[in-house]
């Protein structure tokens, strides 16, 4: 009870404490070829393991980003990201913190990425938006359907640039989308997508701390449950992660979606599977669209009125010589969030479309489904 109370007072503070900014002059040497200070957008990574750490060490390859700021609760996390940083722009000027609120409450910071695991996706990235900065956010962007509707508030009452981090809807799908888009295939009618399974709940027991890690700042807004290693890998428990469904499911649905043109809109009925009628987790559009997540097919297939396409045909058949817009300014999704912070334009993953996916990966809203 105790731990309890004290978690409730540290999440209420999470969103409405400020903290005194901590003040790091944007200036920081850097490599010749890069623009004057004045010129640059200063950024803060918050979450540096995994995916966080390859987004840091992206976004630090852009001449017009100073890196000033990383933060882990993970000491050797946090130390081995200010290294590189550092390392990179041949100074020791990179701070490593801890809490993430020294990061989103400096006054001197334009973005922020968020590299976390799930369950801090929403709340870092809030408030942020709250205290003045621009969020790319890894993928998935919510944990749950409501915090979906809770971003897309943040964004509009804020006026922030937020971009999604799943680099695959249209990296690695385009050729699905100029197919589809481009009517080679004739009507869509089905689509099949396989990324595994949802996450599931954990009852492990605990282990000695990890030396270095803050667990309960790791644990933030989730329930309290004593240190156990096992859930670092955070896909796998229902808490922190949708699972396969919403890591895999962010890029291959979001293809899916993007594909026939729905990334805008969610199912109007979610169909468990029955064993009978329904073999498949369905999903039906308004305009009678179904996707199937179908464990153990391709990665995307796409049955129309006049052919089916997979991932194995994408080398033989070329697609339609079609123009779909994406990503804006650099060609690349980092490349689009920095552009759209200079230009204040909606990026590809804008809040609206990421939050869109929600209603149909979250496997922790069970009332929808028919």
């Amino acid at each position: 009870m105790i731990k309890n109370l004290s978690r409730r007072r540290f999440l209420s503070a999470v969103l409405a404490s400020a903290t005194a900014p901590l003040f790091i002059p944007a200036n920081a040497l850097g490599r010749g070829d890069r623009p004057a200070p004045s010129n640059r957008l200063v950024f803060g990574s918050i979450g540096v393991g995994g995916r966080g750490s390859g987004n840091t060490k992206t976004m630090v390859g852009f001449s017009e980003v100073q890196m000033v700021a990383i933060c882990d609760v993970r000491e050797d996390k946090r130390t081995a990201a200010k290294g590189y940083v550092d390392k990179q722009y041949g100074n020791t000027s990179c701070a490593a913190v801890n809490d993430f609120r020294e990061i989103t409450r400096r006054d001197d910071i334009d973005g922020i990425l968020i590299g976390t695991p799930d369950h801090w996706h929403v709340p870092i990235a809030i408030d942020a938006m709250r205290h003045g900065k621009d969020v790319f956010c890894e993928k998935p962007e919510t944990l749950t359907i409501g915090e979906g509707r809770q971003l897309i508030e943040a964004v509009k009452r804020t006026g922030r640039v937020y971009s999604g981090g799943s680099q695959r809807v249209w990296g690695d799908y385009n050729w699905f989308h100029k197919m589809v888009r481009g009517g080679a295939i004739g009507e869509v009618k089905e689509v099949w997508v396989n990324v595994g399974g949802p996450s599931r709940p954990s009852n492990l027991p605990e282990e000695p701390m990890m030396p270095g890690l803050d667990w309960e700042l790791w644990l933030g807004p989730a329930p309290w449950v004593p240190f156990n290693e096992k859930l670092l890998k955070f896909r796998t428990w229902r808490d922190y992660s949708g699972g396969g469904m919403t890591d895999w499911g962010a890029h291959t649905f979001g293809g899916a979606l993007f594909a026939c043109n729905l990334h805008m809109t969610g199912p109007v009925r979610i169909v468990p599977p029955d064993g009978k009628d329904f073999p498949q987790l369905t999903y039906i559009f308004a305009n009678g669209i179904r996707i199937y997540h179908a464990p153990g097919s391709k990665r995307l297939r796409f049955r129309g009125t006049k052919r089916e396409i997979s991932d194995a045909d994408a080398k033989l058949i070329p697609a339609p010589n079609i123009f779909i817009p994406n990503y804006k300014g650099g060609g690349t999704l980092p490349g689009d969030f920095l552009h759209c912070i200079r230009t204040r334009q909606q990026p590809f993953r804008h809040v609206e479309t990421v939050s869109s996916h929600r209603q149909f990966l979250s496997p922790r809203q069970p009332r929808l489904l028919a």
